[in-house]
């Protein structure tokens, strides 16, 4: 008798977690349910929506519930929520929102792909100003509408991370004033100090207000925003970009454990306490690659391996998930900054020695037209040279530098081993020696 697997959600994590459980097993029974009216949407292309540089929202929709029925025999119910898992017996508590009425399903295994959602600070006043965030097609679709209605001259982005800055470039392109309130020292608080500020200079040089070790305080009326500092500033609207929390009331009800972070813990197969149940993307809380601590990182790459985990292990063929950097990049005006593995605030909070090597080049031959300044930081054990992470800045060829340092550490490089790593050389696209390989031979005379 074939097996069935109800799969909780229904955007990248989700979705692919359906499809990747299809191609290793034909024969399984696979419900797809999602809440909501959309069906694996691209939530990293929205900015870029909001900002008149993707034109067509369709392109932001990776597939439709009629594709993956008659491509991959996935049984997608869309506007169908769970409600309720019973454990003891295998059954989830559907609602149909559509025909407005309850259902139970039984199961032989549960995927929780129920992602995560905005962090909502309680500001006084908040009601008195159009206030937005962005997380689902919904949130861009209210923004969308706000904008070409309004036609707002202002606005206010609360929080400095990777959203905040690629929307502050966004609201910018659209010929809006844009305050930008960090509560931290500096934007993208993951990256270190030094390399955060050569992109605050950039974002400021682009006409954004940035206010760092700051916060709204309070929301006066005719749309002014009193900032911690006792500073107020006109806004046609704010979005609101803090965080994010998991979405885990399914599983907290269900008396599955949850990590520190409201992650929900599971194993190296991606299985929670209970092991017909699995968890995939922003819901989860992980691991780190570099030293197996706790780590709960909304992005999309995690979520898409996670996925091919809990396939694998399914279809009686598994391989472990051995963790996560947090591999990350943005692309803010004409600069990049990119980030992986461990930072300098999280290596001084987990107590680790550790040795910093920067190197300042171009992206390319200095002698061939429109090379860009780089800017790379790498930290690392002075004693065994194990590569803890780093983060990138610059105007070309950031992502390359931020990828081949993922995969040095993947890989367990050292830090003089990146000398050794024989990257492609002609003028147009880097120098006879990378960034990198420099950053080794550094780090040897240290």
């Amino acid at each position: 008798m074939k097996k069935k697997v109800i799969v909780i959600g229904a955007v990248g994590g989700g979705a692919t977690t359906a499809s990747q459980i299809r191609k290793q097993d034909a024969e399984m029974e696979i419900i797809l349910l999602e809440k909501t009216s959309y069906l694996s949407y691209g939530a990293c292309g929205m900015p870029y929506y909001l900002g008149e540089v993707i034109k067509d929202r369709e392109s932001l929709f990776a597939a439709t519930p009629e594709k993956l029925h008659t491509k991959k025999n996935i049984d997608v119910r869309m506007r169908h929520e769970a409600l309720k898992i019973d454990r003891k017996n295998k059954s989830l508590l559907i609602r149909d929102h559509e025909q407005n009425h309850d259902y139970e399903e039984s199961y032989d295994y549960l995927v929780l792909a129920t992602g995560a959602s905005p962090y909502l600070p309680d500001i006084p006043g908040l009601k008195q100003i159009p206030a937005f965030h962005l997380r689902t097609v919904e949130d861009m679709d209210r923004i969308k509408q706000f904008l070409e209605t309004s036609k707002p001259q202002t606005c206010t982005i609360i929080g400095g991370g990777y959203i905040g800055v690629e929307m502050s470039e966004n609201f910018t392109h659209l010929g809006m004033k844009v305050n930008l309130v960090e509560r931290s020292e500096h934007v993208i608080s993951v990256i270190d100090e030094e390399t955060a500020y050569a992109l605050q200079d950039h974002i400021k040089e682009k006409g954004v207000h940035l206010y760092t070790k700051n916060g709204l305080k309070e929301v006066l009326p005719e749309c002014k925003l009193k900032l911690d500092n006792g500073e107020t500033v006109q806004s046609d609207f704010i979005l609101l970009s803090v965080g994010v929390k998991p979405n885990n009331t399914l599983a907290e009800e269900a008396g599955l454990s949850l990590g520190e972070s409201g992650g929900v813990v599971s194993n190296e197969f991606m299985q929670t306490d209970d092991p017909s149940i699995y968890a995939v993307g922003d819901v989860v809380e992980s691991i780190d690659f570099i030293d197996g601590t706790p780590k709960q990182v909304p992005l999309a790459w995690p979520a898409h391996r996670q996925a091919y985990i809990i396939a694998r292990h399914l279809s009686g063929n598994p391989i472990p998930f051995k963790g996560m950097l947090g591999t990350a990049i943005a692309k803010v005006f004409d600069l990049s900054i990119a980030s992986t593995g461990l930072g300098e605030n999280e290596l001084r909070e987990k107590g680790y020695a550790y040795a910093t090597t920067i190197h300042e080049g171009k992206s390319h031959a200095g002698y061939y037209p429109g090379a860009e300044d780089v800017y790379v930081r790498v930290h690392y054990c002075p004693d065994s040279g194990k590569i803890f992470g780093g983060n990138v800045v610059g105007g070309e060829g950031v992502d390359k530098q931020i990828d081949i340092l993922a995969t040095a550490i993947y890989g367990g490089l050292t830090i003089t081993d990146l000398q050794e790593i024989e990257t492609s050389y002609a003028p147009p696209f880097s120098s006879p020696k990378g960034l990198l390989n420099m950053i080794g031979y550094k780090a040897e005379k240290r």
